[in-house]
């Protein structure tokens, strides 16, 4: 199979790409990138890009299963406009050339409790990217709804403090099915759902994807 992968660099993206360039049944790994990954091997191709125009990459966006993986934080984006650029619109433009190049399987990070009707603005903005992604009737599509991820040498204080409170909780029985995932395993658990999965959509809640 050959993949095309956004929010490569992330912490998610990271492991993904290191599973699937480890999977045999990975014959080909794409990546857009802002910047180099330094990463030299056989599988990889590195698509330098500023995300500004992802029509000008529609060669390079063809292959079998997309992933996407991009996403940031408020406090990093700056403003809940340029969030929405980084969270909804590069990925549903991402998407959309991806179903017009005959890509078979999409597979997307997304967030516990997405919900396009939700008042919350993060989790309104996953539930539409959600629905946005299944307006382009892809012939597979999966969605992964995580919780609290635990990211090797997260500065993020917020996601710390929140991973280190659900621990504690799940230790005496409170919140089993909140507990953090790491960033690595949910990696593992991207990567091989397009190759076990039926075709349709489905949806792995966080509940879910240990057992998965």
């Amino acid at each position: 199979m050959k993949a095309i992968v956004i929010g490569a660099t992330g912490s998610t993206g990271k492991h993904l790409v290191d599973t699937l360039l480890d999977d045999k049944d990975y014959e080909t790994v794409v990546i857009l990138v802002r910047k180099t990954t330094a990463i030299n091997h056989p599988k990889l191709i590195e698509v330098i890009t500023d995300f500004s125009d992802l029509g000008a990459l529609r060669d390079s966006i063809k292959g079998d299963v997309a992933f996407s993986c991009l996403g940031t934080t408020l406090a990093d984006a700056g403003s809940k406009e340029k969030q929405w650029k980084i969270d909804f619109d590069i990925p549903a433009a991402f998407a959309q050339i991806a179903k017009e190049n005959g890509v078979n399987s999409f597979v997307l990070v997304s967030s516990y409790g997405a919900s396009s009707k939700s008042s919350v603005f993060y989790s309104k903005m996953k539930g539409e990217l959600e629905e946005k992604i299944e307006s382009f009737l892809f012939n597979q599509y999966i969605i992964f709804q995580p919780g609290s991820l635990i990211r090797e040498g997260s500065t993020r204080m917020g996601e710390k403090i929140s991973v280190n409170l659900i621990t504690f909780l799940n230790k005496i029985g409170i919140l089993k099915k909140f507990r953090p995932l790491s960033t690595s395993l949910l990696a593992q658990k991207l990567a091989k759902s397009p190759k076990i999965l039926p075709q349709g959509k489905t949806i792995i809640k966080l509940e879910h994807i240990f057992e998965f």
